[in-house]
C-alpha cells in the first residue's frame, strides 16, 4: 500500500512580500495575506486523515503548520524536523534579489542557470547551497518514509527544501532545482510504493486552486517566451474499465465531456493564442470544448502526439492481454522501458516522436518580444514522456508522472528552446471536482 506525502508551502512572509531572500533566516514573518492563504490551505486539508506531520523549525512554515493543525478533522501533533530547514545561503539573506543580482553578477547566473554547480564561500569554508539541500531531502525521506508505510503524512516546509524533496524522490538531477514552481500554501502530492529509492509517483504539483488561483501567474519580468497549456484527453468507456486503447480511436464517453467541459471552463479566462491536438477523436473533442471560449483559435493537429500503439493488446483487459503475454503485464508495470508492445512501440519509440512533435509546437509558436500561451491535448503516454524528457528523466521514469483524465499541466519557456522549462504546475485536477486528489479513472492507457 503507497504511502502518501503531501507537501506544502508556507504562507506569504514579509521577506517574501518585500522580494528579499530568506534562507535560514529565521526573521522573516508570515503576513496577513500569508495567515489567509495558510486558513485556506487547511480548510481545503481539514478532512485528510495524516498519521504524520512534519515542519520545519522556521517560523514562517511552523505558523502554517499551526493553522492547518487547527482546522484538521484529526489535529495530528507537529514533528519539528530540521532536515527541513530553507536552503543555506548566508551571503544573500536579508538582501532584495535586485541588490544580490548587482553585488554577485556572475554567482547569481550561475545559480539560475547551474544550480547544482553553485557555491558559496563563508569565512573559509567551501559549500554548494543546492547540492548539500538535496543530500538533506534525502536523509529526509530515508528517515521518515520507512516510519509511515500506507499512511498518509503532510510536510509543511520552504520553496528550496519542497523542491529538492521532490526532485530527489522521483530521481531528478539538482540542476533541474529551478524548473519546478512552488507558490505559497501551494499542494504537491507524491504517492511512495514502498521505501525511499522505490518507485514514486508525482501525482500533482504546485495546486493553486484552493488559493482562488487557477494556475500560478506568469513571472513579473517575464516579457516573452511560451506557456503550454498540456491536457488530457477526457475519459473514454474503455478507461472507465480499464481497456487498452492506444491508437484505436474511441471516442469520449459522457463523463469525459463533462471533464472537458470542467477543463474548459477552467481555463475559459486564459488567454489562449493556438492550440494543438493529437489527430484522435478524444483529445480533438476535448480541444474542442476548451476552445468554445477561445472564439477565433485554429486546432492544428500533430501526428507524433497520438497515443502510444498498444498494437496487439488493443481492445483487451489487463487479464485478457495477462493470458495471451503471460509476464508482459508485469514487465510493463515494473520496467516499461523494456517492453516492446506486440506489432505496436516502445516507450523510446513514442519517445522520440513525441519530442520531436513537442519541439516543433514551441519552435512554430515562438515570437520575439511576445509572451504566448497554447493549448496542447493529448493523452497519458504522451504526455508522461514529455513531463520525463522535460525534466531530464528516462523511459523507465515512465510511472513515476500522474496524468489524470482532463488534468492540466502548465509548462513555460521564458527563453524558448535556449533555456530549461519551467513547470508551474503538474497533473492539476481539481476543476473535476475530486478535491486535491486524483480520483479520475485509473484504467489502461
Amino acid at each position: 500500500m503507497a504511502t502518501r506525502v503531501i507537501l506544502v508551502r508556507h504562507g506569504q512572509s514579509s521577506f517574501n512580500a518585500q522580494q528579499m531572500i530568506q534562507g535560514r533566516c529565521n526573521d522573516s514573518l508570515i503576513t496577513e495575506k500569508g495567515e489567509k492563504q495558510a486558513h485556506l490551505l487547511a480548510i481545503a486539508l481539514q478532512n485528510v486523515h495524516f498519521t504524520g506531520f512534519y515542519s520545519s523549525p522556521l517560523q514562517r512554515a511552523y505558523k502554517t503548520a499551526e493553522i492547518i493543525q487547527s482546522l484538521n478533522e484529526y489535529q495530528p501533533s507537529i514533528t519539528v524536523s530540521e532536515k527541513l530547514q530553507e536552503i543555506d545561503l548566508p551571503l544573500w539573506e536579508k538582501k532584495k534579489k535586485e541588490e544580490v543580482k548587482r553585488e554577485y553578477p556572475k554567482e547569481y547566473r550561475l545559480w539560475k542557470e547551474e544550480p547544482d554547480k553553485f557555491k558559496m564561500t563563508v569565512n573559509g569554508r567551501e559549500f554548494y547551497p543546492v547540492l548539500d539541500l538535496y543530500r538533506q531531502a534525502e536523509s529526509f525521506w530515508q528517515e521518515v518514509i520507512p516510519k509511515h508505510q500506507g499512511e498518509t503524512i503532510l510536510i509543511t516546509a520552504h520553496n528550496g527544501i519542497n523542491r529538492c524533496l521532490i526532485l530527489s524522490a522521483l530521481g531528478i538531477s539538482p540542476k533541474y532545482y529551478h524548473c519546478i514552481q512552488q507558490s505559497n500554501c501551494c499542494i504537491n502530492v507524491l504517492n511512495f510504493s514502498g521505501n525511499y529509492g522505490d518507485t514514486v509517483q508525482l501525482e500533482s504539483l504546485n495546486q493553486t486552486s484552493h488559493l482562488g488561483i487557477p494556475l500560478p501567474d506568469f513571472r513579473p519580468e517575464q516579457k516573452e517566451g511560451l506557456r503550454l497549456l498540456l491536457v488530457r484527453h477526457g475519459e473514454t468507456e474503455w478507461n472507465r474499465v480499464g481497456r487498452f486503447q492506444g491508437v484505436k480511436d474511441i471516442p469520449l464517453n459522457e463523463k469525459g465531456r463533462q471533464q472537458a467541459l470542467a477543463a474548459a471552463e477552467f481555463l475559459k479566462d486564459v488567454k489562449i493564442d493556438f492550440a494543438v491536438s493529437s489527430p484522435l477523436s478524444r483529445p480533438l473533442e476535448t480541444a474542442r470544448l476548451i476552445l468554445q471560449y477561445h472564439p477565433g483559435v485554429e486546432l492544428a493537429t500533430k501526428e507524433g502526439l497520438r497515443e502510444i500503439s498498444h498494437g496487439l493488446w488493443e481492445g483487451k483487459l489487463e487479464t485478457e492481454v495477462e493470458a495471451e503475454f503471460p509476464g508482459m503485464l508485469k514487465q510493463w508495470k515494473t520496467k516499461p522501458e523494456t517492453v516492446q508492445m506486440p506489432s505496436g512501440e516502445n516507450l523510446q519509440q513514442v519517445w522520440d516522436r513525441a519530442i520531436k512533435a513537442w519541439n516543433e509546437i514551441i519552435e512554430e509558436n515562438l515570437e520575439p518580444g511576445k509572451l504566448k500561451t497554447g493549448l496542447v491535448t493529448a493523452h497519458d503516454a504522451i504526455n508522461k514522456v514529455i513531463i520525463c524528457a522535460l525534466l531530464g528523466l528516462t523511459p523507465a521514469n515512465f510511472w513515476n508522472i500522474k496524468q489524470g483524465n482532463g488534468g492540466v499541466t502548465v509548462i513555460d519557456y521564458p527563453q524558448g528552446l535556449k533555456g530549461l522549462p519551467i513547470f508551474q504546475a503538474i497533473n492539476i485536477t481539481s476543476h473535476l471536482g475530486g478535491g486535491i486528489f486524483d480520483n479520475t479513472a485509473a484504467g489502461a492507457l
